[in-house]
């Protein structure tokens, strides 16, 4: 029999890289099982960049989150040497009764955010890449900007290394087991025993918490890379903000300044529009030539600039829940020594630290300090029959 841990964590993508870092830097004795290598491009932790923002559209309950995350970034960047986030700024554009700017604005008013509201004469002074019509508005932040999940993900394996965490990559688990004392976890190579059990299992979380309770929806989405006419040079973060932008049929598509040189584009995709449901196994990697046109047709009336030529796509994986809020929480069935965090449904990557100390305080404390009643996972439960 393995040697017995403190804590096994199930998934090393953001969550669980997260979780390794923070719990075995309280001292806990951690193992970290990944079915990839470090910093994979199978699920959701991949595409070289994703929006971070404060003004939170989703529900003003996620901000207290939000402002630990951003203190927790900044001691990852000081603590490794990678660059993590790059904060250039960000609209949140669209008319003004839209989910974006309203719910933005509700947020940022809420929690007294800094923000300033931008007609659409100001949007094209400030942001002359952009053009709205005139009868949108936006939201700006001047916190909003990316964050870099590969390097994230490398950083938070790199410190749980550095604490003495055991990290084994291209070991799957087939399944997990509570007993008495703990919980079991299986992998074609070996079975393991701890105290504690913390599962992130990203899209993989229908297969190893099928008893949770919660109807995951599996979808696969599309990021697209273009290179602007003209070039990148207005499109480079000193000039050109991340941004989400609502046209007046709730269409929302996002994207981000030319990060990664002259030759490599800028990326934007839709949020939402046109995902399959999937598996990690079913998931069609190839994007198709239709795909890519929707694509630039929708930007050429934003961005006119911006589709000049494609230059490549990437396929990921969101993992949606009913209500589109995560579930972070102990597991109700096993309450004494399980704890989950999943179906992060396509907005979580911007929390990842935060959820990686919630999810330390869970599995050694057994509550936290942080505001996550909406994330129990008793909400999906189907309602009682009269």
């Amino acid at each position: 029999m393995s040697p017995t841990y403190d804590v096994i964590v199930i998934g090393l993508g953001g969550m669980g890289s997260a979780a390794a870092h923070h719990l075995s830097a309280r001292g806990a004795r951690v193992l970290g099982l990944e079915k990839f290598g470090p910093a994979h491009n199978k699920g959701s932790s991949h595409g070289g960049s994703r929006i971070t923002r404060q003004s939170y559209f989703e529900d003003p309950a996620y901000v207290p989150l939000l402002l630990r995350a951003y203190e927790l970034y900044e001691q990852v960047e000081r603590d490794t040497g990678r660059e993590v986030a790059t904060l250039c700024g960000g609209v949140m554009v669209g008319r003004p009764e839209s989910r974006t700017v309203a719910g933005s604005l509700l947020s940022a008013r809420q929690w007294d955010l800094p923000h300033e509201l931008l007609d659409a004469r100001e949007i094209r002074r400030r942001f002359p890449t952009l053009t709205p019509r005139d009868d949108e508005v936006a939201l700006y932040e001047a916190r909003a900007g990316l964050l870099r999940p590969e390097n994230t993900v490398a950083a938070h394996l790199q410190l749980a290394t550095r604490q003495g965490a055991d990290l084994h990559f291209q070991e799957p688990v087939t399944h997990w087991t509570p007993y008495r004392d703990g919980v079991r976890v299986h992998t074609p190579d070996d079975t393991y025993t701890a105290g504690q059990l913390v599962i992130c299992p990203g899209a993989w979380a229908p297969r190893l918490l099928a008893d949770l309770g919660v109807p995951f929806t599996i979808e696969r989405q599309v990021m697209y890379w273009f290179q602007p006419t003209g070039g990148t040079a207005p499109f480079v973060p000193e000039r050109h903000p991340i941004y989400i932008w609502e046209d007046a049929d709730g269409v929302q598509v996002y994207g981000f300044p030319a990060i990664d040189g002259p030759d490599l584009g800028a990326k934007v995709a839709f949020f939402r529009k046109g995902g399959t449901v999937c598996t990690p196994e079913t998931i069609d990697r190839t994007v198709h030539d239709h795909e890519v046109a929707a694509m630039a047709a929708d930007m050429s009336h934003r961005i006119p600039s911006l589709p000049g030529t494609f230059l490549k796509a990437a396929t990921c994986m969101y993992s949606n829940t009913p209500d589109e809020h995560f579930v972070i929480a102990r597991h109700p069935a096993h309450p004494g020594s399980v704890t989950v965090a999943c179906g992060f449904s396509g907005h979580g990557f911007k929390f990842v630290p935060v959820v990686g100390e919630i999810t330390a305080d869970l599995a050694l404390d057994g509550s936290t300090r942080h505001p996550i009643d909406l994330f129990d996972p008793h909400r999906c439960a189907p309602p009682e029959p009269r």
